[in-house]
């Protein structure tokens, strides 16, 4: 399954997500050897990721970033609105230091330093216009002291409440095989499908709720969308009506490119590049996302520096990759 199913309650100013990723979850971590503690808060922000990018308004990209001077330096879940998705994350100390039992406050917000940045970037952005993004701290006030969020979907629920203002709530569930997800927002109450008075909306938004706290990170990884779907608003659905639309299918899909690879070369400069071409005789590097190698020799850096277009553009990298 590589699902996401959109849903709207006509009893309630709700509209709900309810994602499936397995293949290309899988895809992922193909590329990767991470602890499974690591995998699994990757897991979580991919089906966020995911879930967040389905009410994209516009052609583009959904980025979100965890970073932190913890175990997890930083981690970046990227997913278009055609729900084309791709992630990475990097480490600070070695995988065997990784505590097994560790949190997501353990290794995301050492010393309070955990940061989460989404990014809003459309595909029609002009020059020196700036994507969209809100940042938030990974901490949020209990009773005026700062309790570090202990998992992805708290971390998004927290994003979502101060710099959406929407009110979210949020499942999320992974393992090695499968991510999944639930998304619940509450909808204004008239406009659109519906209008309903505010104590009937009140009612309906706190009754949805329920109904997703009673969801099961079994049915999460296990069913398919539409079956968790009717399971969990069965009797919601006869009473008041639930309508979903068609699924959308979700892919692993990595947007590197040898041109985007100059690109970072001429950042560089061309003296960084020529020293690092006296020493190593090629420029030869790898995405980080799908593992992809890529490499520059002399005459390839020389195209870089005196032009846009590079001829060999579609050439397989050396070296067997």
């Amino acid at each position: 399954m590589n699902e996401l199913l959109v849903f709207v309650c006509d009893g309630a100013p709700v509209r709900g997500e309810i994602v499936s990723i397995s293949t290309a979850w899988q895809a992922v971590l193909a590329r990767r050897d991470d602890p499974p503690v690591i995998r699994q808060i990757l897991g979580d922000f991919v089906a966020a990721a995911t879930l967040l990018s389905a009410s994209l308004k516009f052609d583009g990209t959904l980025i979100i970033q965890a970073q932190s001077k913890g175990p997890i330096s930083l981690l970046v879940v990227e997913c278009s609105s055609k729900l084309t998705m791709r992630a990475t994350v990097k480490l600070s100390v070695e995988p065997t230091e990784i505590d097994p039992n560790a949190t997501l406050a353990d290794l995301l917000d050492a010393a309070n330093t955990g940061r989460l940045v989404i990014t809003l970037d459309p595909a029609e952005r002009q020059p020196g216009q700036p994507p969209y993004q809100g940042i938030v701290a990974l901490q949020q006030g209990r009773n005026g002291i700062a309790v570090p969020v202990t998992n992805a979907a708290e971390a998004i629920m927290l994003y979502m409440r101060h710099s959406e203002q929407l009110e979210t709530r949020i499942w999320l569930a992974s393992n090695e095989k499968v991510v999944g997800g639930l998304l619940l927002q509450r909808l204004p109450n008239s406009g659109g499908h519906v209008h309903l008075d505010p104590q009937a909306a009140a009612e309906g938004w706190s009754r949805i709720q329920a109904l997703g706290e009673t969801i099961t990170t079994d049915e999460l990884l296990e069913l398919s969308p539409e079956t968790t779907l009717r399971r969990l608003f069965l009797n919601e659905s006869s009473e008041a009506g639930v309508r979903a639309f068609p699924t959308r299918p979700v892919q692993f899909a990595c947007r590197c490119s040898r041109l985007k690879v100059a690109d970072v070369l001429r950042m560089l400069g061309e003296e960084e590049v020529n020293s690092i071409l006296a020493e190593q005789g090629a420029v030869e590097t790898g995405c980080e996302f799908c593992g992809k190698a890529y490499r520059f020799d002399a005459v390839d850096c020389i195209q870089v520096f005196k032009t846009d277009l590079l001829t060999d553009a579609t050439r397989p990298p050396s070296g067997g990759h």
